[in-house]
C-alpha cells in the first residue's frame, strides 16, 4: 500500500476517535474497516495518542514527509509501520444563545433609559416655567410688601389664583415624575410659602381699612361739631359748577387713584388707554371703553365696550371689536366715535362704535409721527386726542416747533382743523397731557409712585404757566390720560391698570 494513503486513511480513523472522546458531543465514530478500500492493506495497524500539541516531526518512515495541511496535529510511522498522530481540539463551546439573550436585554434597556431620559428633560423645561413665574410672584410681592398704598381685594385675589394654578402644576409634575423629586418638593414648598405671605398681606391690608374706618368716624365727628356750629356762623357757600359746564377758575387738585380694574388682556398688555365717552346730547349715558395695545406697544388691534361700570368691573356684557389700523395709546372716544391714529402715517380716523368701521380719515397738517416726538418713556404717542367741554382736541409736534407741543381744534365730525395754539413746553419732556375747558395740563414724572401736573396752556387766553399738583400713582409709568367732562374725572391708563381719579376745580363766586 502507497504510504501517503495509508496515512490519510489513519488521520480519518484518528478523527472520528478524537470526536467521540468530547464526550458530550455525541457517540465515538466507529473505527473504519481497512479492508473497504481497494488497495489497502487490512493488516496495518493504527494507534492515537494523547491530544498533545506535540512537536514532532511529520513524516511517513521511508514514505517521506507530509504536506502541512493543518497546524494543531502531528504524525509520524514507528519501525513496525504504525501510524501515530496527535491533534489538538478546543475543548469549549461558544454560548451563542447567552450572547443572543443579552442582546435583547440590553435594547430593552436602552429603549427604557432614552423614555425616562427624555421624561426628564420635559420635567428640567417645566420646571425652568415655574421657576421664572416663582420669581416674578416674588418680585411683585416683594413690592407690595415695601409700598405704603393700600392695596383692593382683587389685586390679592388675582395673585392667589396664580400661585394656586402654580401649586396644581407642581402637584401634577410630582406624581408623574418618577425620579428624583427633591427639587420639585422644594418647588412645592416655595409655593406654599407664597400662599401663606399673600394672605399675610391680605391681613395687613385689612388692618389699614380698619385705620380708614376710624379716620371715617373721626370725620363723622368733626361734622356733627360743623352741623351744631352752623347756626352760629353760616359761611356763603358756592355751588360747585354744573357737569359739562366751564363756570371754575380751572384744576387745583387731584384726588388720590381709584384701582378700577386690570385691563381685560392681562399683566403683559401695559400700554393702551380707557375712559368714558363723553356726548354733550346725553351726557350722562356715556359707555365705558378699554382699548389695550398689543405687547409691542404700538398697535390698537381689540378694544371693548360696556354699557355701565359694574360691567367693566365684572367683565361681563362686553362688545369686544377688531381693528387693524390703530396705533399709539393717544385714543380718544366722543359721541359714540373712536379718534386714532392710523398705523406708520400721520393720518388721523373716525371710527363709528356703532358699526366698526372707519368714517372718516384726515391727514392731520406738518404733524410728526412714528415716535419722532412722543411723550416720556411713552412711545407711538405723537399724536394725543384729548375731550373736553369744548369738544375734540389733538396734542402733537412738528418740525417747525422743534418739538413743542401744538394744539389744534378739531372738527369732530370732518376731523377738519379749527384753530391751532403752539406752546413752549417740549413734548418728550413731559409723560402725557389732558385738556379741560380748554387748558393743556401736561405731567410729568417724580418717581415711581408719583407724577406731577406741572404746565398749563390756556387757549381761551394764551396765557401758560407752571404747576405743582401732585398726582399719585400705581405702577410706574402712565400710558394715556383721559378727561370725562361729565363725571370730571380722569381716566388713566397704567401700566395696565385701570384708574381714576377726581379733578378738583376752583370755585368762582357767583
Amino acid at each position: 500500500m502507497r504510504p501517503g494513503l495509508s496515512f490519510l486513511l489513519a488521520l480519518l480513523f484518528f478523527l472520528g476517535q478524537a470526536a467521540g472522546d468530547l464526550g458530550d458531543v455525541g457517540p465515538p465514530i466507529p473505527s473504519p474497516s481497512f479492508s473497504s478500500f481497494p488497495g489497502v492493506d487490512s493488516s496495518s495497524s493504527f494507534s492515537s495518542s494523547s491530544r498533545s500539541g506535540s512537536s514532532s516531526s511529520r513524516s511517513l518512515g521511508s514514505g517521506g514527509s507530509v504536506s502541512q495541511l493543518f497546524s494543531n496535529f502531528t504524525g509520524s510511522v514507528d519501525d513496525r509501520g504504525t501510524c501515530q498522530c496527535s491533534v489538538s481540539l478546543p475543548d469549549t463551546t461558544f454560548p451563542v444563545d447567552r450572547v443572543e439573550r443579552l442582546e435583547f436585554t440590553a435594547h430593552v434597556l436602552s429603549q427604557k433609559f432614552e423614555k425616562e431620559l427624555s421624561k426628564v428633560r420635559e420635567y428640567v423645561q417645566l420646571i425652568s416655567v415655574y421657576e421664572k413665574k416663582l420669581l416674578n410672584l416674588t418680585v411683585r410681592i416683594d413690592i407690595m410688601e415695601k409700598d405704603t398704598i393700600s392695596y383692593t381685594e382683587l389685586d390679592f385675589e388675582l395673585i392667589k389664583v396664580e400661585v394656586k394654578e402654580m401649586e396644581k402644576l407642581v402637584i401634577q409634575l410630582k406624581e408623574s415624575f418618577g425620579g428624583s423629586s427633591e427639587i420639585v418638593d422644594q418647588l412645592e414648598v416655595e409655593i406654599r410659602n407664597m400662599t401663606l405671605l399673600v394672605e399675610k398681606l391680605e391681613t395687613l391690608d385689612k388692618n389699614n381699612v380698619l385705620a380708614i374706618r376710624r379716620e371715617i368716624v373721626a370725620l363723622k365727628t368733626k361734622l356733627k361739631e360743623c352741623e351744631a356750629s352752623k347756626d352760629q356762623n353760616t359761611p356763603v357757600v358756592h355751588p360747585p359748577p354744573t357737569p359739562g359746564s366751564c363756570g371754575h377758575g380751572g384744576v387745583v387738585n387731584i384726588s388720590k387713584p381709584s384701582v378700577v380694574q386690570l385691563n381685560w388682556r392681562g399683566f403683559s398688555y401695559l400700554y393702551g388707554a380707557w375712559g368714558r365717552d363723553y356726548s354733550p346730547q346725553h351726557p350722562n349715558k356715556g359707555l365705558y371703553w378699554v382699548a389695550p395695545l398689543n405687547t409691542d406697544g404700538r398697535l390698537l388691534e381689540y378694544y371693548r365696550l360696556y354699557n355701565t361700570l359694574d360691567d367693566l368691573l365684572l367683565y361681563i356684557n362686553a362688545r369686544e371689536l377688531r381693528i387693524t389700523y390703530g396705533q399709539g395709546s393717544g385714543t380718544a372716544v366722543y359721541n359714540n366715535n373712536m379718534y386714532v391714529n392710523m398705523y406708520n402715517t400721520g393720518n388721523i380716523a373716525r371710527v363709528n362704535l356703532t358699526t366698526n368701521t372707519i368714517a372718516v380719515t384726515q391727514t392731520l397738517p406738518n404733524a410728526a409721527y412714528n415716535n419722532r416726538f412722543s411723550y416720556a418713556n411713552v412711545a407711538w404717542q405723537d399724536i394725543d386726542f384729548a375731550v373736553d367741554e369744548n369738544g375734540l382736541w389733538v396734542i402733537y409736534s412738528t418740525e417747525a416747533s422743534t418739538g413743542n407741543m401744538v394744539i389744534s381744534k378739531l372738527n369732530d365730525t370732518t376731523l377738519q382743523v379749527l384753530n391751532t395754539w403752539y406752546t413752549k413746553q417740549y413734548k418728550p419732556s413731559a409723560s402725557n397731557a389732558f385738556m379741560v375747558c380748554g387748558v393743556l395740563y401736561a405731567t410729568r414724572t417724580m418717581n415711581t409712585r408719583t407724577e406731577e401736573i406741572f404746565y398749563y396752556y390756556d387757549t381761551n387766553t394764551g396765557k401758560e404757566g407752571k404747576l405743582d399738583i401732585v398726582m399719585h400713582k400705581m405702577q410706574e409709568k402712565v400710558q394715556s390720560i383721559n378727561y370725562n367732562p361729565f363725571d370730571q374725572k380722569l381716566y388713566v391708563y397704567n401700566d395696565g391698570y385701570l384708574l381714576n381719579y377726581d379733578l378738583s376745580v376752583l370755585q368762582k363766586p357767583q
